[in-house]
This record gives structure tokens, C-alpha cells and sequence, in this order.
């Protein structure tokens, strides 16, 4: 009788046990998915469906070969690099966490460029990028510098890279890797600073 006790017992605990990793394995899955949902929330730019910019260079200016690999009429001092390297981008689909040409998002799209430009590393999240620069207003700004932007709560969730004349490249959320305005209707409302790598 005590025994069979002891198996009844043992066999209890070891069902305990099961039920018990099933539970935390199914509470830990659950706080995995409501913390990258808060990630996403935080990161992730809102899903913003824009026309990307199209450059539209004088007539004078593409006669005499003046415009640089993105189609943007040159002017003396441009980073020739810096363009030729955001064309090699151009058009790459938009993805979270993405890091490669088969899908990229703001941060890594940014912190590419940044690397093989200005051989500089870059945090990995655009609101932790703002770690890596100083902070500047849009007066500011200037070819190379990086433009952050917030999500409707208020929090940094966008980052690109300033061209010139109100232009900047950054991996949108529906076209990918683009160029956009500053004086979009979007980008305007969200601006938040500029940023001056250091």
C-alpha cells in the first residue's frame, strides 16, 4: 500500500511538473510576444504610404552629365560616395529587423550607409541612434546628417540620412528605400531633430 503511495505520489509531482513547464513555457511565449509587440510599437515606423520623390534635374544640368547617381542635380561638395552608396539601396522592400538588401529597415538601412561611408558603427535602433550624434534642428541640417522622427505616442521610431534642399533617404515603411521631402505632409508633422554624428 505504501508502494503504490509512493507511485501515486510520484506520479503526481511528475504531472505537476509537466503542467507547470507547459505554463510557464506558455506565459514566457506570451511575455516574448507582448514584448516584441511593445518593441514594434516603440521602433517601428507607422505604416506611412507616401510617393517617394522624384528628382527632377534642369535640362542643362543632365545635357552636361551635373547630376549625381540618385538623379539630383550636383552641386560643389556634394559626398559623391554617399549618393552612389544610397542608390546601391534604392528600391530594397521595407522589413522590421531586416538588415540585408532582401529587406531592410530604418536603422540598419541608415547604419549601412553610415559604415561604408564615414566607416562609423551605429547603434542599431533609430531612437538609440540619437545616442551616437548630437542633436540639432532642422536649420541645421546638412548633407550626411541623420533626421529622426516620432510615431503618433510621441516616442523616436524613424530614422534617415539628409541629402540636400529638404531631401532625405530612408527605408520606408511601403516603398523601402526611397528619397523623401522634409516638407512632406508626414515627415513634417513627425520631425523631431536632426542628428550630427560624432
Amino acid at each position: 500500500m505504501r508502494k503504490l503511495s509512493l507511485i501515486a505520489l510520484c506520479a503526481l509531482a511528475a504531472a505537476t511538473l509537466f503542467t507547470s513547464c507547459d505554463t510557464i513555457k506558455r506565459f514566457l511565449n506570451r511575455d516574448l510576444e507582448e514584448e516584441d509587440y511593445s518593441m514594434g510599437e516603440l521602433y517601428v515606423d507607422e505604416y506611412v504610404k507616401e510617393v517617394p520623390y522624384v528628382p527632377t534635374p534642369s535640362a542643362e544640368a543632365v545635357r552636361s552629365g551635373n547630376v549625381n547617381a540618385l538623379g539630383i542635380e550636383r552641386e560643389p561638395g556634394d559626398n559623391e560616395e554617399l549618393y552612389n552608396a544610397i542608390q546601391q539601396w534604392m528600391g530594397t522592400p521595407y522589413r522590421y529587423g531586416g538588415n540585408d538588401k532582401n529587406g531592410v529597415d530604418c536603422s540598419a538601412f541608415v547604419g549601412h550607409i553610415y559604415l561604408q561611408v564615414y566607416n562609423r558603427q551605429l547603434h542599431r535602433v533609430a531612437n538609440d541612434i540619437q545616442l551616437d550624434a548630437d542633436l540639432i534642428s532642422k536649420s541645421e541640417l546638412r548633407e550626411g546628417d541623420v533626421v529622426f522622427f516620432t510615431n503618433s505616442k510621441g516616442r523616436v521610431s524613424h530614422v534617415g540620412i539628409y541629402l540636400k534642399n529638404g531631401l532625405f533617404a530612408h527605408s520606408s515603411t511601403s516603398r523601402g528605400v526611397i528619397i523623401s521631402r522634409l516638407d512632406d505632409k508626414y515627415w513634417s508633422k513627425h520631425f523631431y531633430k536632426g542628428g550630427r554624428i560624432r
